[in-house]
């Protein structure tokens, strides 16, 4: 049984078809990476998956279970959660109470360990993403990069199984970004059942730490396989990459 399955999943906004007809599956414990150029059809992807649109037709199965068009919430306790590519903290709160916010839902809250108090796993979270310095700081005053730590610390915190990433290296510089490949990683590590799929543009971060990688353009799949055979895909090269790596 696959993790996630996604069949022929179509989107349309009046004559414009966003996704066209994608499929794909994601197994328990993959890293997955979705690429393509600007108005490939990737964040209109994710939304779909998390529920933040409905398709036009086609069906999203998370283990094994039909979500397709269930509410983001609904979605979220399923035990899927994502990020975004504009981040959206609640800027007025400290940095750790954001990160406990999204353990007041239902899934968050039950995935609680006893020995631990809310304060403890969100400082946990914290420190695996590099924040535990800022966890007091209000959100508006942390930085673009530091923002997207917390932003994936916020999804981490409703206990996914499956957790998505829409651009997390985006505004990062090399530093950042790289220590964000390596929280995912290690991430990765201490879940090794949690699939990941990332959307991105950084292609040298992504092809670091991705398993697989699925390509589309203007709506559609045009390549789905490991990254270094996306890297020697002539289509691939040809509509995006413009080059070999």
């Amino acid at each position: 049984m696959h993790l996630l399955e996604v069949n022929n999943l179509t989107k349309r906004f009046g004559g414009l078809i966003a996704v066209n007809n994608v499929s794909f599956n994601i197994n328990e414990g993959e890293i997955v990476g979705i690429i393509g150029p600007n108005g490939a059809g990737k964040t209109t992807l994710f939304n779909l998956i998390s529920g933040f649109l409905k398709p036009t037709s086609g069906t999203v199965k998370f283990k094994d279970e039909n979500i397709t068009g269930l509410a983001p919430h609904k979605i979220v306790n399923k035990g899927i959660a994502r990020t975004f590519q504009v981040v959206r903290p609640f800027r007025h709160l400290p940095v750790i109470a954001n990160v406990m916010i999204s353990m007041k839902s239902p899934r968050g809250a039950r995935k609680i360990e006893w020995l631990k108090t809310h304060e403890r796993k969100a400082l946990d979270l914290l420190e695996d993403v590099g924040l535990s310095e800022l966890m007091l700081e209000p959100a508006e005053n942390v930085g673009h990069g530091d923002l997207k730590r917390l932003e994936m610390a916020r999804a981490l915190a409703t206990e996914p199984d499956l957790l998505m990433l829409d651009e997390p290296f985006g505004g990062l510089n090399p530093l950042e970004t790289d220590f964000l490949t390596k929280s995912i990683l290690r991430m990765h590590l201490d879940e090794p059942s949690r699939g990941i799929v990332i959307v991105e543009h950084k292609l040298y971060a992504l092809m670091k730490i991705a398993q697989r990688v699925v390509v589309l353009h203007q709506g559609e799949k045009i390549a789905d396989g490991k990254p270094e055979e996306i890297a020697k895909n002539k289509r691939v090269i040809e509509v995006y990459m413009g080059k070999e790596m």
